[in-house]
């Protein structure tokens, strides 16, 4: 047994432990910021640190190790432990050289489940899924707000877990997005596995697969989730590759499969009838009864309504249910929620065309399920596709694409696949690496092909990194673009009224 070993609670002795922690962005600070807290003698390492972070590192007490990608410094090598932010890929040099020495490797996951005592341990329940992570996430944890628990949504979302368990008053339960980076880094056995309450893999598709090597490497981290889940592992009828990590998860006895889907839901599920969300899982008569959740048109405020949004309320209701909410809780908060932006987001509708920010969807099928939401769609495609491939999506979505304008440093996926799948689609490329130009001659190019009744939508299917700092900067530029358009179009409008006014006044 390894002094590690004993490191199971807050109350441990974690005084005078060597930690070497691995990048100090939100995460990897929480990581080094909980570890002092601790006792435990911590090294920063990073490639870069800007100079408020350098200052808090200084209060702190922190001594930084500076390092390139391919130099290990000494922190690592003389470290008992090191804690690595998801983001660093397994074959990052400084992972390899620990795992070369022997040293163990946690995430931030792992220290938060150890360390989840410090007030009170909270039950966690796990989140993950190619797309639609954040949306369940949040719902669930506003569903059992509804209940009266008191609850936080954490992890990939942005908060970082250690953050909750640290606060003073201490929580029910916490909800857990886990991005597939985390899920990798989890233990898989020994006094750092987690034991959930329930989890949930919402749909699998391609996705990171630069970062995990392979589609079979990226599904063994997802299906990590399911590991000792006590009571529910929530999973899509609808999802053939879901459905099997449940099969096949080492789950607790007793721990039920719970499906979720837009059919009429079986005996354990929870399902549309007849438009109504309905649960046949969490009532005694499931054999020929189920419970009213809510109806579809309740979800229309909230911007739930399309299929895959009033999945991610299914998933939610479901795994709230598993947690004791009851069906009212469930639609009190359906009826209050709302969506983050850039979310299938509506920016604004101008001269009968709606202009929708789905920046979010980060991966073909993320941009699957918007572009389902609509009839007709200049489709503005394109990014970094991290190793996914657009053409089967081009290929089923082809007849709601009135024109395509394809944006990123390298366009040729979107090229390629419309050339093979929809030649006729009029296709505009935005061939400009001016990141403040991006959006403005993309959003100038779709106007030039919407009519009324077509929905110009921003569901990149890929990351931004190639352009823009992340996807909330991609659509934020995009909403500019757009409420720039918009000034164009009142201004016409104008112009055309008053006859002779040649439209360089904008206040009339």
């Amino acid at each position: 047994m390894t002094r590690l070993d004993d490191l199971t609670s807050w109350h441990a002795d974690w005084r005078g432990l060597r930690v070497a922690v691995l990048g100090v962005g939100v995460t990897g600070f929480a990581v080094v910021d909980t570890l002092v807290e601790l006792g435990a003698a911590v090294t920063a390492v990073a490639e870069r640190v800007d100079d408020e972070r350098r200052t808090i590192l200084g209060v702190l007490g922190v001594p930084i190790a500076l390092a390139g990608r391919d130099a290990v410094p000494d922190a690592i090598a003389e470290a008992e432990l090191v804690v690595a932010s998801p983001g660093l890929r397994p074959d990052h040099p400084w992972l390899l050289a620990a795992a070369e020495r022997g040293i163990p490797v946690w995430g931030d996951i792992e220290l938060a489940w150890r360390v989840r005592d410090k007030v009170r341990a909270a039950e966690w329940i796990l989140v993950t899924g190619t797309n639609g992570k954040t949306t369940t996430t949040q719902l669930t944890a506003h569903m059992l707000r509804e209940a009266g628990f008191r609850v936080a949504p954490v992890g990939n979302i942005g908060t970082p877990v250690l953050d909750a368990v640290r606060d003073p008053e201490g929580f029910d339960v916490l909800v857990v997005e886990l991005s597939s980076f985390q899920l990798h880094a989890m233990s898989s056995e020994g006094p750092g596995e987690l034991w959930p309450h329930s989890a949930a893999c919402l749909n699998l598709d391609d996705d990171h697969l630069d970062w995990h090597g392979s589609a079979d490497a990226y599904r063994a981290a997802k299906a990590k989730v399911y590991r000792n889940a006590r009571v529910a592992a929530v999973y899509g009828v609808d999802d053939p590759a879901t459905q099997r990590m449940v099969e096949e998860a080492d789950v607790v006895e007793g721990c039920r499969a719970i499906g979720f889907g837009l059919g009429v839901p079986g005996r354990s599920d929870l399902g549309l009838v007849d438009g109504i969300l309905v649960d046949r899982a969490f009532l005694d008569a499931r054999d020929r009864q189920a419970l009213e959740l809510a109806s579809l048109d309740d979800l229309e405020p909230a911007g739930l309504r399309s299929p895959h949004m009033t999945r991610n309320v299914l998933a939610a209701a479901a795994l709230a249910r598993a947690f004791g909410a009851e069906p009212v809780d469930v639609l009190r908060a359906i009826r209050s929620f709302r969506l983050d932006r850039h979310r299938t987001e509506l920016i604004a509708e101008i001269d009968g065309v709606r202009w929708v920010d789905d920046s979010k969807a980060t991966n073909p099928h993320a941009a699957e399920g918007s572009l389902s939401a609509f009839e007709r769609v200049v489709w503005i495609v394109g990014g970094l596709f991290k190793g996914a491939d657009v053409a089967p999506l081009v290929e089923r979505h082809a007849a709601r694409v009135v024109a395509v304008v394809a944006i990123g440093i390298d366009r040729d996926p979107v090229l390629e696949a419309f050339a093979r799948h929809a030649p006729g689609i009029p296709l505009v490329e935005v061939d400009t690496a001016d990141t403040g130009a991006v959006m403005r001659l993309a959003v100038e190019a779709a106007a030039a092909h919407a009519a009324p009744g077509v929905t110009v939508l921003l569901a990149p299917a890929a990351a931004s990194m190639d352009q823009f700092e992340d996807y909330a900067a991609r659509g934020d530029r995009f909403a500019e673009a757009v409420r720039a358009q918009r000034v164009r179009a009142e201004r016409d409008r104008e112009g055309g009224a008053h006859g002779d006014d040649d439209g360089s006044r904008l206040d009339g």
